[in-house]
């Protein structure tokens, strides 16, 4: 039991910090933080995402080209451009290091605007914190396994943040509905996305890339959105106005 319980606390707070931090603040910035909370929320993804931290300025940059270049070839993650998940992760393992490290400068669009720590983001990208990380998961797991099945689950502890990445981006892009004529393969692949935060409302988001609730439709639960909404309440984020002649035009459409 505290192995499943492990294994679901971890998955659904690195989640949170992917979809809530990651991707929702730093890429879109949808909403605005003061410089305290930033810098907690980014600890934060940092102790979630653990042995695989993912660098919220090279998450920004990456996801301003995906939306860019929706499944083209210019596209860092989109799965029409590769034979498996596998294959797809690696390509964009490339990209992402390649912006990470400043090998390749980005275009000036997508560059900028996201929140910057550099101590904290050399210390999750160094292999001194991956490596213990990792070391931390195995010991938990040889305390508290029962089963030797469960030792499966340690890879999906490893490499949480771009498992999560890949399934959004595979089962996004492949399976499912679509609300909106985007020009992309973009799909909505759950109504109620208990297993990733929302993010499976792709269809809906590459429509309206501002709007913080993913679900469009009254059925279509993001589970996030609510935790927004609470934290707005709180006065600990700030919801930027909503544009609403846009979205009613993409509700009418839809």
């Amino acid at each position: 039991m505290a192995i499943l319980i492990f294994f679901l606390v971890h998955w659904y707070l690195s989640l949170f910090v992917q979809t809530f931090y990651l991707h929702r603040y730093s890429a879109h910035k949808m909403f605005t933080m003061n410089p305290f909370w930033e810098k907690a929320f980014y600890l934060l993804t940092y102790v979630a995402q653990g042995s695989s931290f993912l660098s919220p300025r090279a998450y920004a940059i990456l996801h301003r080209m995906h939306h860019a270049f929706s499944d083209t070839e210019k596209d860092p993650h989109s799965p029409h451009f590769s034979n498996n998940a596998f294959t797809m992760m690696w390509k964009t393992k490339e990209i992402y290091n390649n912006v990470h490290k400043n090998r390749v400068e980005p275009e000036r669009r997508f560059d900028g605007d996201y929140p910057v720590w550099p101590a904290l983001e050399k210390l999750g990208d160094s292999y001194y914190s991956r490596i213990s990380w990792g070391v931390a998961y195995v010991l938990f797991y040889i305390a508290f396994a029962t089963q030797w099945w469960m030792f499966l689950l340690l890879p999906f502890h490893f490499l949480m943040g771009p498992v999560h990445g890949a399934i959004v981006n595979w089962s996004g892009h492949k399976y499912g509905y679509q609300n909106f004529d985007n020009n992309d393969k973009s799909r909505n692949s759950l109504f109620f996305d208990f297993l990733t935060g929302g993010e499976l409302f792709q269809n809906n988001h590459h429509k309206l890339p501002n709007r913080v609730n993913f679900g469009v439709k009254w059925w279509e639960v993001d589970p996030t959105w609510p935790v927004i909404w609470t934290l707005n309440k709180l006065s600990i984020i700030k919801l930027k106005p909503v544009k609403a002649k846009a979205e009613k035009r993409a509700k009418v459409a839809a």
